[in-house]
């Protein structure tokens, strides 16, 4: 299976992002890029994008990137700066770019930009392989 082939069969049967609407837009190893658009269901009681709506996609984004080398992980640690609102109706994308990769470790760096590409937030994670 390919590395693209492996990233769609994981988004279609992951419910959580099927349920946000993210879609992968650019897979490579050790890069992806995935978007959403910003449904009036994703926006808190302020008419903007829910802060968790942001880091669900970012999350989800660089877990991706991560499983770039095959393996399966899981998020230790993440830390994550809003810095601008998402608005209604906008298409957002998240980039997530594995700078280290270790034999159990991964760090990852992430974006999340609007359509014209106004930064929104921006963060890092790390992950843990959890195959043996």
């Amino acid at each position: 299976m390919t590395l693209e082939e492996d990233i769609q069969n994981i988004c279609a049967h992951n419910p959580f992002m099927q349920l946000l609407g993210v879609k992968p837009r650019e897979m490579e190893r050790d890069r992806m890029v995935f978007a959403l658009t910003l449904t009036d269901e994703l926006l808190n009681p302020y008419g903007i994008a829910h802060g968790g709506v942001l880091f669900s996609l970012a999350d989800n984004t660089a877990g991706m990137a991560a499983r770039g080398d095959g393996r399966s992980y899981v998020t230790l640690s993440s830390n994550f700066n809003f810095l601008r609102p998402g608005q209604a109706g906008d298409t957002i994308t998240a980039q997530a770019t594995v700078n280290h990769r270790g034999s159990t470790i991964c760090h990852v760096d992430i974006v999340v930009q609007d359509s014209q590409g106004g930064l929104l937030a921006s963060g890092n994670s790390v992950f843990y392989c959890i195959d043996k």
